[in-house]
């Protein structure tokens, strides 16, 4: 349900399944936010949580449960999150069409 909000490559998906398959049970799955900061104002933050009231969660084939809490879901609406682990170093890339402006190494942005 609510697919559209955040669409996560296999690539992320993969990684962030081993990831929750190495934490304690009582993290049911990721909470992808955004929150206040950054060079450009606004910053993603990606961590273990159990679900919250009114959060908006994702599920997928591969067994990840992703949650949102509603005022991070209008900047991540139509975001794609990617990992990549190329020579030019390995992490999670956010590509937000929303965003105005983003800072240079793309964890934090503004709309």
């Amino acid at each position: 349900m609510d697919a559209e909000i955040i669409t996560l490559t296999e690539k992320a998906q993969a990684y962030l399944v081993n990831l929750t398959n190495n934490q304690d049970s009582e993290n049911a799955g990721v909470r992808v936010s955004v929150i206040g900061g950054g060079c450009s104002g606004l910053s993603y933050k990606i961590d273990f949580g159990v679900e919250k009231d009114k959060d908006r969660i994702l599920k997928f084939d591969n067994g990840l449960i992703v949650f949102i809490d509603p005022k991070s879901s209008i900047y991540l609406k139509g975001v794609t999150l990617d990992y990549q682990d190329g020579l030019n170093g390995k992490g999670f890339v956010f590509k937000n069409p929303n965003a105005t402006n983003t800072c240079g190494c793309g964890e934090s942005f503004s709309v």
